[in-house]
């Protein structure tokens, strides 16, 4: 029995990264030798192990042959034959298919540590067509690693298109893809996940609304990137830099899919495109399967992010209907999140990255003001039912009438 190291605890100790999860492979081990000292078993399809002690996974060296549709169209096949190099094959990029021993020998079949070196993303063998997830996957490590300088290697990328193009995304159950898409939007660069997934042409089968908004223009005035796809990307890359949460990052990812159903004759402006825009981001939403409060906010921010904007000029009647809908009163951090996704938005267009946004203030302190009118003086009077409902209403109204007042 040897045991190694392999796969991202080698690439991140090679790049000097911390290394937070580490997998272990057993070569020339039995199920029932790993039994036999303790180990757990887990997972259905291969053996995998846990340590005993540490928890760690530990799984047998194993081979894979494609025998279906999708992520998991494999047999698997785990035997004491096979070698560490069998191992490492079936793995997707080069970098990850490294292994090292406890005296930290590399082993590595595969020129890992070349394209280490060259900051090459490149794939092992011509097997990773098989797995279709491996696009997302790639297009994540993308985005990763890009501060580094990392880049797909032209024929891994010609190989992510021919999948792309063969149907098998379709496969991929919405789970996997979600928890491939939140991680790659949740890395320091989460732009260059897109524009991975644009190059290779996932983005039109995985995300066709997003896709829609490259070449499509925006009045100069107010976005001089011009190009709703390429401010996109800048929001969401805004969104990476600010440190923000998935919830906002996602938001921010759909906040204009309904530019993308504008005519071309009307172009540039993009008249209510706030609203033509809800049911492609409802679709989205669906089709991964995304989690409430990611839904909800990006459905939030989508409907009413040119009211964050215009935030200064809303009458209070307007202001207070916007506070509704967001049930500022009991979830006053969905708010705070639309704010902040709408100052991303703002932030997001060339040569304005660094201008202030006062709106974020103003809705904070009318959500403020709204939230100060005391409810038991009303109860006192004798208001209840909805007779109450409105009397807070008008209370309300009277504190943000004040608000703007003050504030002008």
């Amino acid at each position: 029995m040897r045991i190694y190291k392999v796969g991202g605890a080698v690439r991140d100790r090679l790049l000097g990264k911390p290394v937070t999860d580490i997998d272990w492979v057993v070569v020339g081990a039995t199920t029932e030798e790993m039994l036999s000292k303790g180990f757990r078993p887990v997972g259905a399809d291969f053996p995998v192990f846990l340590h005993p002690k540490s928890g760690e996974e530990y799984a047998l060296a194993r081979t894979e042959r494609k025998s279906g549709r999708g992520y998991g169209g494999f047999t698997f096949h785990a035997s004491p034959e096979v070698t560490l190099e069998e191992d490492l094959i079936r793995r997707d990029l080069t970098i990850n298919a490294m292994a090292e021993d406890d005296q930290q020998n590399l082993t590595d079949p595969y020129h890992g540590q070349r394209d280490l070196e060259a900051r090459l993303l490149r794939h092992v063998s011509p097997a990773f067509a098989e797995d279709p997830l491996r696009v997302l996957r790639v297009a994540r490590f993308a985005a990763r690693y890009a501060s580094l300088g990392f880049t797909v290697a032209p024929e891994t990328l010609e190989l992510m298109r021919q999948l792309s193009e063969s149907g098998e995304l379709e496969a991929l159950t919405p789970e996997r893809s979600w928890k491939e898409i939140s991680r790659a939007l949740m890395e320091d660069q989460p732009q260059v996940f897109v524009e991975v997934l644009r190059a290779c042409d996932a983005l039109k089968v995985l995300m066709p609304e997003v896709n829609a908004l490259f070449g499509v223009p925006q009045p100069p005035a107010h976005h001089p990137e011009i190009d709703t796809g390429a401010h996109t990307l800048s929001v969401l890359q805004q969104a990476a830099i600010h440190k923000q949460p998935l919830t906002v990052r996602w938001a921010c990812l759909l906040h204009d899919l309904g530019k993308g159903l504008t005519p071309e004759e009307e172009w540039p402006q993009h008249i209510a495109h706030e609203f033509k825009g809800l049911k492609l981001i409802k679709a989205v939403n669906e089709r991964f399967k995304v989690p409430r409060d990611c839904q909800e906010l990006a459905l939030l921010v989508g409907e009413y992010h040119t009211h964050g904007h215009r935030a200064l000029e809303l009458k209070p009647s307007t202001l207070l209907e916007l506070l509704q809908s967001f049930d500022v009163y009991r979830r006053p951090q969905r708010f705070e999140e639309f704010i902040t996704a709408c100052e991303m938005d703002a932030r997001g267009r060339k040569g304005l990255e660094e201008r202030s946004y006062p709106q974020a203030d103003y809705l904070r302190g009318a959500a403020i003001a709204a939230r100060s009118v005391a409810v038991q003086p009303l109860l006192e009077k004798g208001f209840k039912g909805p007779e109450l409902g409105e009397a807070i209403k008008r209370e309300r109204l009277k504190a943000l009438k004040m608000y703007k007042a003050a504030s002008s």
